[in-house]
């Protein structure tokens, strides 16, 4: 079972580079060793993601970023922007949270909402 999680331990590189970030982890089985991350940090109108590592999983940076969405909705944020390097772009188009040389989301709330009719049986 994974378990996401904020850290304030660690990641000394991305808490130099980004002030006020914030860092979630993914565990597999409680176990203390990551599987991945996000690196976010909120600002007064978007939340702004500088960096993940999904350990090639798309489930995991799935869930790595959708807990990032869902938490800044709950701020009243209704825009991401991710300011991620080159190489990490091509999941976040896979999983539609970007398109191809636009890197902002306008309206996390519909992206979010869009999945209920996965639900339906």
């Amino acid at each position: 079972m994974l378990t996401i999680k904020e850290t304030f331990d660690g990641y000394d590189e991305i808490r130099q580079a980004v002030s006020d970030v914030h860092i979630t982890e993914v565990l597999a089985d409680d176990i203390i060793t990551p599987h991945g991350f996000i690196a976010y940090a909120y600002q007064a109108d978007r939340v702004v993601i500088y960096d993940y590592d999904g350990s090639g999983d798309l489930n995991v940076c799935d869930g790595l970023v959708r807990s990032v969405l869902l938490k800044a909705v709950l701020r009243g944020l209704e825009t991401a922007v991710f300011d991620v390097a080159e190489t990490k772009r091509k999941p976040l188009i896979q999983l539609k949270f970007i398109t191809d040389g636009n890197s902002v989301l306008n309206n996390i709330n519909r992206l979010m909402n869009g999945c209920q009719g996965c639900k339906k049986d």
